[in-house]
Formats: structure tokens, sequence, C-alpha cells
């Protein structure tokens, strides 16, 4: 049977269940959220005479639960507007709206009598192939459905999304005794290519995969930190991202996440697992709960491990100390161990570095990580059957770079084996077993241990996804590559730290384009990096302004640009593939393609001006042409509200926190593409190159097409920049900066408004990019980013 989701239905609007309404709302599904009624009325709507009757007061709870999840910070909604794909209602009055429904979920209080009783209610009234799913984190989905129709069981499962819903990658997929294959497909396959989730199937076990194994890691880490006087800070300090975590690394992560959902999670997983042979180390600490009766929940209620101090107009995080139950400064902790590892490069390396020392960082680390990985041993095959499904689950449900049986290959298991009996710490008998039978290692050559074949089978494939190492390369050096995605498709992949811009990267773009026209139908311009682009090597910049060198600025800029517009200009249609980090020259690159296809998750902007300079690749030619030129094609169009927007938006740095976003302020095109899936990027975008030389495309033709507004919007602008230096919104040299810009976006001194060619903007963007770099106070901005990573305001 072919299944469709034009309509979902959230139940319970609190963070978790307004966040997976706005996943499903970014993802273009319509959505109703609803929740109960209150009871009785709050000391201001008695002032106000309302009444438990009163539309206001009914909808109430769920107003306030929409409300948060629109201010929510990170952000649910991938832009403002994306909130009006949400309808609100109540359990009581909007009830029917589950008939409308296609996919019901239920995000209510973790207690199984309410969830049945809910249940029975849509059981009533649902459409017979509407499916139905629970958001529980860990009471059996099988005892939800109980009692319920033939129909309804076949349409339920449990799909345990992972807070926050828009940003962590992981869904576990849990079905019940009687969900019938069609469905477990059907939403296994949605959730994946709709709402761009990592999909792990588990078994109806408590707290499923990514939270029996994060609870105990947690309460180990906890446990371990409380026993042997670490502070929460210190801890931070080293489990960050030198081991493969998040840079929230511990105690910060769980502020995010909320003390209370980790002390009830711990709490009730405890009961739940009488026959677990580590079930002690999973009962919470006494802290856990003497916080959450505080109130000391987290970042929601802006005191936990870590409470915010304002001083003025500084701002600083003070750390909780378990003894005095207060909260300090934080003290800097330093270990040997964990400075020398930072000069590996891969986190193998580090962590084989790390757990061969013997500071109290390297202690730390390998007591908490060896329990971890024996521990998940001991949970195969109780809770999934393979082992991937427990590193996968780990890696997208807590952002981590490696699961626990990948980072037992990195450390190599025969040898931390040893080490860890020798410590008393068990190993799940079948991993003994596999080494003692000649299988080294969990993963080899494509493929992970299987413990039901006792060997090797290979790890399954995904037709949606390209992996770019292991394509063919055409041309390649340090910095780019051209590789071959097949079917006639070139990819031009950067490789650089953060996929910098340099001299490199021009040069393989330079061959790409030779071959691209005599090999190639098309090209996609992306790779699989920590960015799509953070923008251009700064570096060599600052390096030839401090020795005066401007005709290498110019040659160099020259270079981006010809780069750019061959893209433009391209016979054979170049799709680009932005995601992460898309900022300066990294956004003049997405805007060059012929069409767009972007992650959801693209941070775009030109953010030049943060270093006193300009946009110089055709960044100011292309908001020009993306925002003004169309506008003024309307005869007597006022240009000054779109100057203004432009002026802006790249005069401020600002910078789109979503593919919607970058759309909404003109970086990318209304009929540029969204994908929810990261790993699914590369193949949509070659999927586009080949639909648009199915359609015949041809490149753009040459002209005067841009607007340049001319000297009279350009003393307007100026005027504009005079008046916030005078009222102390921007610095003199703030204005210096915005002045060039201004200069570039209105086509210098033109006498009066007129059309020009994409080249006469670019002349002007190099012109002022190299005045600029003369500018003493540019090169300190540009010093002191190189320095510490932060825009100075000089």
């Amino acid at each position: 049977m072919m299944h469709s989701i034009n309509r979902a239905l959230v139940v319970g609007s609190g963070t978790m269940g307004g966040a997976i309404a706005a996943l499903f709302a970014n993802a273009g599904i319509p959505v109703y959220l609803l929740d109960i009624v209150p009871n009785k009325l709050t000391p201001d709507e008695e002032k106000k005479g309302l009444t438990l009757s009163h539309p206001a007061v009914r909808n109430r709870i769920v107003n306030a639960g929409f409300e948060a999840t629109k201010k929510a910070r990170p952000a649910a909604f991938s832009a403002p507007h994306i909130a009006d794909r949400v309808t609100i209602g109540n359990l009581d009055d909007n009830f029917d709206w589950v008939r409308e429904a296609d996919w019901i979920i239920e995000v209510i209080v973790e207690n199984l009598k309410i969830k049945q009783q809910l249940m029975e209610r849509i059981d009533a009234i649902r459409k017979p192939d509407s499916i139905v799913t629970t958001n529980t984190s860990g009471i059996p989905v099988a005892e939800i459905a109980a009692g319920r129709s033939e129909s309804f069981q076949q349409h339920f499962l449990g799909t345990h999304f992972f807070n926050p819903p828009r940003y962590l990658k992981l869904l576990e997929v849990i079905p019940s005794p009687k969900t019938t294959p069609d469905i477990l497909n059907f939403v296994a396959d949605f959730g994946e290519n709709v709402l761009g989730k990592g999909i792990v199937i588990c078994k109806d076990r408590p707290n499923f995969v990514g939270n029996r194994i994060g609870t105990y890691a947690g309460m180990v880490g906890m446990n371990y930190t409380l026993d042997n006087g670490y502070s929460f800070n210190e801890v931070d300090d080293f489990t960050g991202p030198i081991i493969g975590h998040p840079k929230s690394a511990s105690y910060r992560l769980l502020d995010l996440v909320g003390v209370d959902i980790m002390y009830h999670v711990a709490n009730n997983l405890y009961p739940a697992i009488p026959d677990d042979e580590s079930r002690e180390d999973v009962k919470p600490p006494a802290l856990l709960k003497d916080m959450v009766d505080r109130g000391w929940l987290g970042n929601k209620t802006k005191i936990g491990f870590y409470k915010e101090v304002r001083k003025g107009e500084k701002r600083e995080y003070h750390v909780l100390d378990p003894k005095t139950m207060e909260h300090k400064p934080t003290v800097k902790s330093s270990y040997a161990s964990i400075v020398n590892a930072e000069i590996y490069d891969t986190l193998g390396e580090r962590l084989r570095y790390i757990v061969s020392q013997d500071d109290r960082a390297a202690k730390f680390i390998w007591d908490t990580t060896a329990k971890t990985l024996a521990y998940s041993s001991q949970r195969i095959p109780e809770i999934a059957d393979e082992l991937y499904a427990v590193d996968n689950a780990m890696m997208w449900g807590f952002a981590n770079e490696a699961g626990p049986f990948e980072i037992w290959d990195m450390l190599g298991v025969a040898e931390t084996v040893e080490r860890m009996e020798k410590q008393g710490i068990t190993v799940a008998g079948w991993v003994k077993e596999m080494l003692a039978t000649g299988h080294p290692s969990f993963y080899q050559d494509g493929k992970y241990y299987d413990l039901k074949i006792k060997g090797y089978c290979p790890l399954p494939t995904n037709k949606n996804i390209v992996v770019l190492k292991n394509t063919n390369v055409v041309k390649s050096n340090d910095s780019a590559s051209l590789l071959d995605l097949g079917d006639g498709v070139a990819c031009l992949e950067f490789h650089t730290k953060m996929n910098a811009l340099d001299e490199g990267i021009v040069e393989i773009a330079n061959e790409a384009f030779e071959q691209v026209e005599k090999n190639f139908i098309g090209m996609v311009i992306g790779n699989q990096g920590e960015a799509f682009s953070a923008g251009a090597n700064v570096m060599t910049i600052y390096m030839a302004a401090e020795e005066k060198e401007w005709g290498k600025i110019d040659a160099i800029g020259k270079a981006l640009q010809d780069f750019l517009m061959a893209v433009r200009y391209s016979p054979r249609p170049v799709v680009t593939a932005p995601f992460q980090y898309t900022l300066g020259g990294g956004c003049e690159v997405a805007m060059a393609g012929a069409r767009i296809v972007a992650h959801m998750e693209s941070y775009v902007g030109l953010v030049e001006v943060g270093m006193g300079l300009i946009p110089a690749g055709g960044g100011c030619k292309e908001m020009l042409r993306r925002v003004v030129s169309p506008a003024m094609q309307t005869p007597n169009t006022d240009v000054l509200p779109f100057m203004q927007r432009v002026f802006e938006t790249i005069g401020l740095g600002k910078v789109a926190t979503s593919a919607e976003e970058a759309k909404q302020m003109g970086f990318f095109a209304p009929s540029d593409r969204i994908v929810m899936n990261r790993e699914h990027l590369i193949t949509e975008a070659k999927r586009t190159v080949l639909e648009m030389v199915a359609a015949g495309y041809r490149p753009p033709v040459r002209g005067k097409t841009i607007y340049a507004a001319g000297e009279r919007m350009l003393a307007a602008l100026r005027l504009a920049l005079y008046s916030m230096v005078q009222g102390k919104y921007a610095s003199e040299h703030d204005a210096v900066v915005g002045g060039k810009l201004a200069y570039v976006l209105c086509g210098g001194n033109l006498t009066a408004p007129t059309w020009v060619d994409e080249q006469y903007i670019l002349d002007l963007e190099r012109e002022a990019f190299i005045s600029l770099c003369g500018e003493e106070k540019t090169r300190a901005r540009i010093d002191h980013f190189l320095n510490t990573g932060k825009i100075l305001r000089n």
C-alpha cells in the first residue's frame, strides 16, 4: 500500500512536542499541535474576568508551548515564517483534527496509563491508514498499544527523536509486535528522506539504544567525577572535541539537554533493568535529584551545573561546587595528555596517546571509556543485533565523532580487552570469541562483525549516499580535487582547512572546466568536510597587505572572480551544494552556481566587513543581481528599500541561520532546493545536474543586467553612515568600510542610474577591496581575527 504524509498531528506542546512539530513544518508538512485544557485559572486570567470556557484560557497551555518553541535557542524553526505551518488547538475542542492526520505523534508525559488513555481516544476516530507513533524515551512500546484495535497496532510504533530534533540526526524507530513491515519501512524511509534523520531500528527494550548506552556513559562519568574530586568544568575541559565529543562536552551538554531530563531518564531506567549486570552504575547520584528539587534544570532555568553571572556588560559562567552547592568562578585546567594530544590530526591517534598517559585527564578518559565500551558489548544482542546500530545511535544522537565499537577499534581491541580485564572490567564473551577466531576488529574493509554468523558481513549501502573519498579522482592537489560521480557528472571538491579558498582551489577549478567541457555533461561543487567553505584564506591577503603587494592582492581577487564567472557562464550546468558554514567567499561560490541544492543547516553570509573588507569575489554583484535588479525591471520602482536591504545585509555581516533564511535574505533563489538529509546532498545535487541537462540547459546571456543606482543613492547611503557614526552605532572605520561598500553597490560616481554589466561591478569590488587592505585599521582587524578567531571593532 502507498502511504503519504500530507498532514501531521503532534499531541503535547512541551519542549519536545513543539520541536517535533517544528521539524515537520521545516520539512514542508502542515502540522496540528494539541495539548490539554487547563482546569484552573491563573491569577492574571482571574483579574481579566476570564472563565475556563474562554478560548484564550482553553488554549493557554498549547499557546505557551508554541510561543516557547518559536523563541527557542537554538531555533527550532528554520525561519520565523515556517511557524505558520503549525495550527494550535486543544484536546477537547479540536480532537476531531485527529481524523485528518496521516501521522499522529504522541509526545506527552512519561506515564503509561495516561498514554494508554490517549491512544484509546485516538483509536476511536483515526483514519484506518493513519500512522500513530509515540516519542517515549523508555516505556515499552508494546505496552502503550496494548488493548487497541488490530488496525491501530499494525500502524503503531515508537519514533524516538533526540533533542533538539532539528539538529540531532538520530531517529530511533521501535516496531511493536504487530507493526506491519510496510509501515515500519515507510516510517524509516520518510524519516530519512523527508525529515533528514539517521534511522536506527531498535528492539523494544528499556531506553532503546541511544539512551541505554548514553545514560550509562553519563552516569558512569558523573559518579567518577564526584567520587574522585573532579570539578565539572575540569571534566568539560577535556571531554569535548579532543576525544570526539561536541564542544558542549559533558556538563554543558547536560545543561543544554536538561538536568531534569537526564535525572528522569536515569531514574526510570534503573528499575526497568533488574537483570542488567551493570544496573548499579546507572543509578543517578543524589546530587541530580537535589538539583531537580531546587529547580536547577540547566539552560532553561539559567542555572544547573553552570550559572550565568552578569557583571555589567560582561557575562561569565560560574560552575557548581557539589560540596557547598554554590556556583563559583571556573578555574581553567590543563593536562599534558590533552595538550600533547592536540598535535594529532585523527581521533584514533589522539585517543591512543591520551589513554597511554597517567595524569588526571587521561585516567578519567580511560576509566570511563573502558567501562562504556565493555557495557556496549554486553548490550548486544539485547538492544540491537548489529553493532553498527549502536555506533550510529551514539554518533547521531549525541553528536559524537565515533561510536563505541569504532573507538574500540581505534584503541586496539585485543590490547584494550587485556587491560580492561586486569582492572576487573567484564567484556562480553562474544568479543573474546571474536578475537580468538581470528577477527581482530569490529570493522574491516567495509564490513562489520556479525554475531549471528560469527564473521564479517558487508555494511549496508544506501543509493542516496555518495562517499566522495570512494569516487574516482580525475585531478587533484593539496587544496582540491576533481572527481567523477558517474553518469557524466563531475564534482569539484575542496579539502583545505575549513575549505578556505586558496590558489590551489582555483588551479584545480580551471582544469575542471577544461575537463568538464570535454568529458562531462555537468558538475557539482561540493564536499563532505566540516564546512562548505568558510571563505577566502585571509592569511594570504594579510601577508600581501603587510608587504604592500597590491598587485598580488588584485591578482588573487581577479582569479577568484574569473573562477566564479566561469561557474556562472559554464555551458554545462554547475550546481553548488552548500552546507554548514557558507561564509564570505564560500557564499560567493554557492551563489555562482546555475542552481543551488543546499542542506537545511546552511549558515550563509557575506561577512567580510567583520575584517574591515567587502566582498570582492562577486558577492556585491550577486546581491545586486538577485535583489535589486529584478525589482528595477518594473518602471517607476523606488530603488531605496531594495538597495537598503542589500546594504544592510552585507554591511552588517548578516548570516542566515538556515537555507530557508538564506532564501529570505536573497543569498539563495526561491527555486533553489533544500535537502533535509546532509548525507544525500551530493546525490541530490548530481540528480539536479542530470535534470537540467535533460531539460536542455543553456547558460545565461551576458549583458547589462545589473542596476547601478548612481550618485544620489550613494549620497543617501553616506548620509546614513554619517548618522550611525554620530549616534555611536558605528565607528569611524566602520563608516570607511561602509562607504566603500556603498560606492560599489551604487556603481561608483555615476551621475544617473544605469544598467551595467557584471564585470563593471566586479572591477569596483576589487578596487575597493585593495583600497581597504591599505587601511591600518583593516589590517588590525584581520590580525586580531587570525590570532583570536574573534572580530575586532575598532
